[in-house]
């Protein structure tokens, strides 16, 4: 019997060195200034949000045009995310591991408590929400699915953060962005500290209009294999309209939601041990 070789290293190139990574990172850039834009971008918007040439953006666009990943507005030039992006998302949504294994709970908790409900996962220094479930009252919030949030500044984000163990949080709080929205948004690294340190003693988070004026949030960390936090639920209410018990209302079943969920996931091997978002 021939002894065995070991199979060749094959060295991989440095992410940098990827042909075509620089080009991709500008075209992702192009549809996340248009996906995040509060109005309507023309070419020239794009230029100045982006920094780059006009014959550059130009370029991007045209090549996006193309592939229907945005398409145009004839009269007044202005563009939008196109129907094969939804498409893409559309899809991503409805597989979407994570969001399968929570919808039960969700819905559950959104009929206990009569308030939105919303699943967020990380995104670098951001949260994402892949679900929400509307509550039944007339009152909408302005949140949809695919928003991103910033981390110091809702529920979802603080629950997550708080989860972490101390050498993954310390990086990402060392480059956090902490822009205030709101009069109650806490902008010091230190107050942020504070708010960690006690959403991980009680295992439950505040939002306090600190996001949106006039929402108060309640959330918690889901958990993956190891006590690693893989999303965080929220539940959200009017601060007029806000039950006078609300450990008792609103926290309580959302411990139980992410109790639930979390070991749905650590028990399930699919879950447990791949890529569930």
């Amino acid at each position: 019997m021939p002894a065995s070789r070991s199979p060749p290293t094959v060295t991989k190139p440095a992410p940098a060195q990827v042909a075509g990574t620089a080009a991709f990172s500008k075209f992702m850039h192009v549809l996340q200034l248009v996906a995040d834009s509060s109005e309507p971008l023309n070419v020239g918007a794009l230029m100045r949000a982006s920094g780059y040439p006009r014959p550059t953006v130009h370029r991007i666009v045209a090549a996006l045009l193309a592939e229907r990943l945005l398409v145009e507005n004839t009269r007044s030039a202005s563009l939008a995310l196109g129907p094969r992006l939804i498409q893409l998302a559309s899809r991503s949504w409805g597989r979407s591991e994570l969001r399968l294994a929570a919808v039960d709970e969700l819905k559950r908790l959104r009929d206990i408590t009569g308030e939105t409900v919303h699943l967020a996962v990380p995104n670098g220094a951001t949260m994402v929400y892949i679900e929400k479930l509307e509550s039944p009252s007339a009152v909408r919030m302005a949140s949809r699915i695919g928003t991103s949030v910033s981390l110091h500044s809702t529920a979802v984000g603080k629950a997550y953060m708080a989860a972490l163990d101390a050498a993954t949080l310390n990086p990402l709080l060392e480059n956090l962005p902490m822009p205030r929205y709101t009069p109650s948004t806490v902008i010091e690294l230190a107050d942020l500290h504070e708010q960690l340190r006690v959403t991980r003693e009680r295992g439950w988070s505040v939002d306090s209009e600190e996001n949106e004026a006039g929402i108060f949030c309640f959330g918690a960390a889901i958990l993956g294999s190891h006590g690693v936090p893989v999303a965080a639920i929220s539940v959200s209410t009017l601060m007029f309209r806000q039950k006078d018990n609300p450990e008792q209302a609103y926290v309580a079943p959302l411990l139980e939601a992410c109790r639930a969920i979390s070991a749905r996931i650590v028990e399930t091997p699919e879950l447990s041990a791949a890529d569930i978002l």
